[in-house]
């Protein structure tokens, strides 16, 4: 039986991060210059039953056995087995490695639960189709996030541009592929400062319970936003999209997610000829982005670390 090898990519949020979970849409994008990978290969000399899970990134080895029930390595791979109803699978060995940095904004425990799933199932013969792996990943992005919206395991199983709405219902969430009018390059700068999206989404939740009308409007506004926002990319009208992300930013910095570091790496974008410019994801630290001409991509990506960004990468978004 030969190894099997499955990829998933990253994502970024372009619109409506924080005001997704409570029932308003957003935008989200693959990023496929940063991905997840799963290998699962068989080993014949151990008992049937047998997984050992590798992660060499974060210095894990370990059997499925050995990792707490609770552990999200362990609850995708035990989700596959009960999935697919195959409680003893062959022995094997299951290797994670990412190149999406943790904690950034760009969806790397959603990645590796994709990736995970992908060459696991297709290992047991029993390959899962997108909605399966979807709905499995959503599962467990409810460890790493607590109140998921859903959108980085939609956008991430699918691989393409999506308008996303979140239902009342875990499985009854709503998406469209979109379709981009005109291909549009985003430079994705990286803070250095790790955020973890479950504390965000939390702090936004206390403040919402707080003071829920204030957040209800920022979340209303938003949802208005991100729907101008699906008519500029589907007409290509770039520019107008910058401006929008301009406005997103706006609305994120009321609802208290960005950051000092964000805001200078969003300020020098801006001022280095970014159309638009905003945090993408969690908040707080993570990753921005910055929707630029095609020409001012590097320009950008300079202005960025010179602000400060620990890294930078260009991604061409089309349908």
């Amino acid at each position: 039986m030969p190894a099997i090898t499955a990829t998933a990519p990253g994502k970024a949020i372009l619109f409506g991060e924080h005001a997704v979970v409570y029932g308003q849409p957003a935008i989200a994008v693959p990023v496929t210059q940063v991905k997840a990978r799963a290998i699962v290969s068989p080993q014949p000399d151990r008992p049937r039953g047998w997984v050992g899970v590798q992660a060499p990134d974060i210095g894990l080895e370990k059997t499925l056995l050995d990792l707490p029930e609770d552990d999200p390595l362990s609850r995708v791979i035990g989700g596959v087995l009960e999935v697919t109803a195959i409680p003893q699978p062959p022995a094997c060995t299951i290797r994670i490695t990412s190149t999406i940095p943790i904690a950034a904004g760009l969806g790397s425990g959603a990645a590796i639960s994709v990736a995970i799933i992908r060459a696991f199932s297709e290992f047991l013969g029993r390959p899962l189709h997108d909605e399966q792996v979807s709905n499995l990943t959503f599962e467990v992005e409810k460890l790493h996030h607590g109140t998921p919206s859903g959108i980085d395991n939609t956008v991430i199983t699918y691989e393409t541009p999506i308008y996303f709405a979140k239902t009342s219902t875990d499985a009854g969430n709503q998406f469209v592929i979109l379709k981009v009018a005109r291909p549009f390059t985003l430079v994705i700068g990286d803070s250095g400062v790790s955020s973890p999206t479950a504390l965000t989404v939390g702090d936004v939740r206390q403040a919402w319970l707080e003071n829920s009308e204030f957040f209800e409007e920022l979340f209303v506004r938003t949802g208005d936003l991100v729907k101008h926002a699906r008519q500029a990319l589907e007409k290509g009208d770039i520019q107008v999209l910058g401006q929008l992300m301009d406005e997103n930013q706006a609305l994120l910095e009321k609802m208290g997610v960005s950051s000092a570091e964000l805001d200078r790496l969003i300020q020098a974008a801006r001022q280095a000829g970014a159309y638009g410019a905003k945090l993408s994801g969690g908040g707080r630290g993570g990753n921005m982005i910055a929707l630029v001409p095609d020409s001012a991509a590097g320009e950008v990506a300079e202005a960025l670390f010179t602000a400060g960004a620990t890294s930078t990468l260009v991604t061409i978004i089309r349908s």
